[in-house]
């Protein structure tokens, strides 16, 4: 936004002058309201529900995966959703999450939506449903609406507190190319995230059909001219297993080599001590057991397990290791210990593996493969997003 008025730092050609503040009660149709009560009785068939968790969806409401609740004709006609209503969370735990929105784009006549939200129903003479839904995601938005909030326990939000606030908004024939841009960047973000998910699942799948299920020693699935039994073998057996030596606070901003820690970031060392092809495991944290595949020289925070000097194709234990360790984690969570990783629980655990070097490089390049197309749409995925939280900076005031 250009400095003392409400012009956008980017905008469409052929539009011009400043846009214009109004209060949200005079975008509105038929004002503010909030929903019907949700009884728990009554779920399971009958209207589709939008609820406090439907805000969180993704660029518009996903219809498909709404809830049913069972309410008679009347309560369902005074609480019919339409195309283009906009909906706000009541309550939140922080205040920060006050007041969170989303919006209907779908011409369903079977929608109604929840007592613990308040529906906008914005005038469609004047206001872009669609640019509403993304101006209401900006920053300066977002701030203006959690000004509104109360916090006792909780922080709340009533209708009259969302009425009030105001925001600029230029022409609707603006708001409309504002808003075809945004959902073109949702619908190829969406794209993305349909083939990620559709291939994360297809691994998910084949890690099931390509390695031994418990107590057997044959996969389901096998590639073509391998037979026989798996050996069964335990990880320290097969490669060599040791931990950093490092505090994380030694990483340097600009260092040359690679300095692996508990997380899922790679931070920068200028002292190597390792040397790839290596695989390393986080030793503790919230992301306990992630692992990285480390080339060339590298270093290693001391709770972070370095295995080298492999007896078996690395991205084939690199799976292998992905598929088995998680369970043994869960085991010290279920007996009430925090999750973490002693050098016992890596050493002596269990690997099967078929003897062919051959069959085990197969396998490994075969998912090696399926996480680089999965990587490349993450990748699109996250420069998409970028992309979006830059145009909201910028084509908004």
């Amino acid at each position: 936004m250009s400095m003392g008025n409400k012009v956008p730092e980017i905008r469409f050609k052929g539009f011009s002058g400043e846009w214009i503040e109004h209060k949200l009660q005079d975008l509105t149709e038929n004002g503010f309201s909030n929903g019907v009560f949700n009884d728990p009785q009554k779920v399971g068939k009958g209207y589709r529900l939008i609820n406090v968790k439907d805000m969180y969806s993704g660029d518009c409401i996903d219809v498909d995966g709404l809830s049913l609740v069972n309410i008679d004709e009347k309560e369902f006609k005074n609480n019919k959703v339409q195309y283009g209503d906009i909906f706000f969370t009541r309550s939140s735990l922080v205040k920060e999450g006050i007041a969170y929105s989303n919006v209907n784009l779908s011409d369903r006549s079977d929608l109604t939506f929840d007592g613990h939200l308040i529906r906008m129903q914005p005038c469609k003479a004047t206001t872009d449903p669609v640019f509403l839904a993304s101006l209401f995601k900006t920053s300066y938005a977002r701030k203006q609406l959690i000004l509104g909030g109360k916090t006792t326990t909780m922080t709340t939000i009533g209708q009259s507190d969302i009425a009030i606030v105001e925001l600029a908004l230029p022409s609707k024939q603006e708001q409309t190319a504002i808003g075809n841009t945004f959902q073109k960047l949702d619908n190829l973000i969406n794209q993305h995230q349909q083939k990620h998910d559709k291939l994360s699942n297809i691994k998910k799948a084949m890690l099931e059909k390509m390695f031994p299920k418990q107590g057997e020693t044959i996969p389901e699935i096998r590639f073509k001219g391998f037979s026989g039994e798996w050996e069964e073998s335990v990880l320290g057996a097969i490669s060599e297993i040791t931990t950093g030596k490092l505090d994380a606070n030694a990483m340097i901003a600009n260092g040359k080599y690679d300095f692996y820690t508990s997380g899922i970031k790679k931070y920068r060392i200028d002292i190597p001590a390792f040397e790839g092809p290596a695989i390393t495991v986080a030793g503790n944290g919230a992301t306990v057991g992630y692992m990285h595949l480390a080339d060339g020289k590298f270093n290693a925070y001391q709770r972070t397990y370095v295995l080298t000097n492999f007896k078996a194709n690395r991205y084939f234990l690199f799976c292998n290791i992905g598929k088995a360790l998680p369970s043994k984690i869960n085991q010290e969570v279920r007996a009430g210990n925090i999750p973490y990783i002693v050098l016992d629980m890596l050493t002596d655990l269990e690997i099967k593996l078929p003897s062919e070097k051959d069959e085990q490089a197969k396998i490994g390049n075969y998912f090696q493969k399926l996480d680089a197309l999965i990587n490349q749409h993450q990748q699109q995925i996250n420069k998409l997003n970028n992309i979006k939280q830059a145009c909201l900076s910028k084509m908004f005031v």
